[in-house]
């Protein structure tokens, strides 16, 4: 009886493999609670420390950097213009222009830096104004100067501010704002606009559709907006601006339709721009990742996009975007893991041919995150659940191979990767060029050199190209990074290795957020209402409703 009952007892490789199975997913869990408790609870205290709340001047979500004492304007020229001259006079690209206004015996001068404003306006509409065309109608002109009578009767101009303070002209003239100063005046006029060199408009690089607008974001913040309120008329479009960075201040817009977005995202979101404390945000990815819910977390939780048309709909859907200067990708939150693998031209073409498309998506994605470490499992551990005739034709295939599949795998798809990045970083004519030759130059090489199998190359091949079907860059590096660490666990565990790692980014992407939606919603929680635009895209006739995990003011698409 005892030898039958051994006999049932599994082998202690076995034992050893289900132990493993327990262990490392209860490890990683705990590690990553740890980690995330103590370093989250130091970023908490450090954001608590130095978060400044918004300031209420001009109802524009300023964000209040210094408490400076300002020091006013006086209206004694050389005294204000030393200030000038001292303060940023010292920059090679700060010039000043001065002049007479001979009807106030005024002495005047403007000040700018090179390169960031419209020397023809100025010349045309400022100087000219103001040396001779404001000598004519004297009669009417007043005995003391005012900066009133300068914007009202003189400069036709559509942009034109006053300041008083010394802090704030300076900090204006080094943004590019040219400033005009008169002798016996308390303000500074600003008169137009930044307007340095900038590039055209130009189809997205990263999103490219074959059917679909040709328009994609510059990297000038007030053409973004423009873009978004040229997309069609809508009163409820608001926009609310900031200003971000605490040494070099950047403008960063946050966009919304009013009566659509849910008031609790709304106050979210705007509180965690007011605690965003750096010297300088470069791009968007720093805003990206300082408002994120879960910075550990592998998967992105706010989107990017260099279209219009995307950002219209998001926010039709509820959601709020975010822009800011100096960049062209807007970022989009909330984001859930399916939006992530659906493209525009879903919604441009026909529901058939738009759900096909997203289908192969689905497909590509799981075949670039599992492809390889299904490969190891099934040629290391479990050769007996591949047809014969295949597993006979593999097995002929790797005949002098001398590595396992697992270094064999690892060979190439580290080759692949390095080749996609060189592929970036070379020139662009020659770059897409030198990817395709260098792929075919080493996967050749590789084979006849007998250090991996013809096989695999299909197989790497075949990873390496669904991974591209991912129409979203920043979601293509996760599963890419992602699929390196489902190779180490089919390795170890075969098969078993390949379903734990599997459970774990399932169990992972269950518990993910993205300020305050769930990750993996409309699957959990279950919302079948939402599944007319998750696999299948459902006819527009049928989408008649928002997302309910949007929680949005309308319900309805067309009230």
């Amino acid at each position: 009886m005892w030898s039958k009952i051994i006999s049932y007892i599994p082998s202690w490789s076995i034992l050893f493999q289900a132990g493993l199975a327990l262990i490392i997913p209860l490890g990683i869990y705990y590690i990553n609670t740890s980690i995330y408790s103590f370093v989250g609870s130091k970023g908490a205290k450090s954001k608590h420390s130095s978060g400044r709340p918004l300031s209420d001047e001009n109802n524009e979500g300023h964000i209040d950097q210094q408490n400076k004492p300002n020091s006013k304007i006086t209206g004694n020229y050389d005294s204000d213009l030393n200030s000038i001259r001292e303060s940023i006079g010292g920059n090679s690209d700060v010039h000043f222009r001065e002049f007479m206004l001979k009807k106030f015996h005024a002495r005047s001068v403007l000040v700018f830096i090179e390169g960031m404003q419209d020397e023809k306006l100025m010349s045309n509409q400022v100087l000219e104004v103001l040396m001779f065309e404001g000598q004519q109608d004297q009669q009417e002109q007043p005995e003391d100067i005012s900066s009133s009578f300068i914007k009202d009767s003189l400069m036709p101009l559509t942009q034109i501010s006053e300041v008083t303070s010394m802090e704030e002209l300076h900090e204006f003239i080094l943004l590019g704002h040219t400033a005009l100063l008169i002798e016996g005046m308390k303000e500074a006029l600003l008169v137009g606009s930044p307007n340095g060199a900038i590039r055209s408009v130009n189809e997205p690089t990263s999103e490219a559709l074959l059917r679909g607008p040709r328009i994609g974001f510059t990297e000038v913040l007030s053409e973004n907006t423009s873009m978004l309120r040229r997309q069609g008329l809508n009163k409820s479009l608001e926009m609310k601006k900031f200003q971000v960075g605490s040494r070099i201040k950047k403008d960063l817009v946050v966009a919304y339709i009013k009566d659509i977005v849910n008031p609790d995202l709304l106050e979210e979101v705007n509180r965690r721009i007011s605690k965003i404390d750096m010297d300088f945000l470069a791009e968007s990815g720093y805003v990206e990742q300082l408002i994120e819910d879960n910075y550990l977390s592998p998967f992105q939780q706010v989107h990017n996009t260099e279209r219009p048309d995307r950002v219209i709909n998001a926010l039709l859907e509820g959601r709020i975007a975010i822009l800011l200067d100096g960049t062209p990708f807007a970022l989009i939150v909330p984001v859930t893991f399916s939006m992530l693998l659906q493209s525009p031209e879903d919604y441009y073409e026909r529901w058939i041919p738009g759900s096909l498309l997203r289908l192969l998506r689905f497909f590509g994605a799981f075949i670039a995150l599992m492809g390889p470490a299904l490969y190891i499992s099934f040629i290391s551990f479990h050769p007996g659940l591949i047809p014969t005739k295949l597993v006979i034709s593999i097995i002929q295939t790797r005949q002098g191979v001398p590595f396992p599949s697992v270094i064999e795998v690892m060979i190439l798809e580290i080759s692949i990767e390095i080749l996609r990045e060189a592929g970036i970083r070379l020139p662009k004519p020659i770059g897409p060029a030198m990817g395709i030759v260098g792929g075919l130059v080493i996967g050749d090489a590789a084979v006849n050199a007998g250090i991996v199998s013809p096989f695999l190359v299909i197989v790497v091949a075949v990873t390496a190209i669904s991974s591209f079907s991912i129409p979203t860059y920043s979601a293509g590096i996760t599963l890419r990074l992602l699929r390196f660490v489902g190779m180490l666990f089919a390795a170890l565990l075969g098969m078993l290795g390949t379903i734990l790692f599997f459970l774990l980014i399932c169990i992972h992407l269950t518990k993910l957020k993205s300020f305050g939606v769930p990750y993996v919603t409309p699957f959990s929680p279950m919302r079948p209402s939402d599944w007319k635009d998750l696999y299948i895209r459902a006819p527009i006739s049928l989408m008649k409703r928002r997302p309910v995990m949007m929680k949005t003011q309308q319900r309805k698409r067309r009230p």
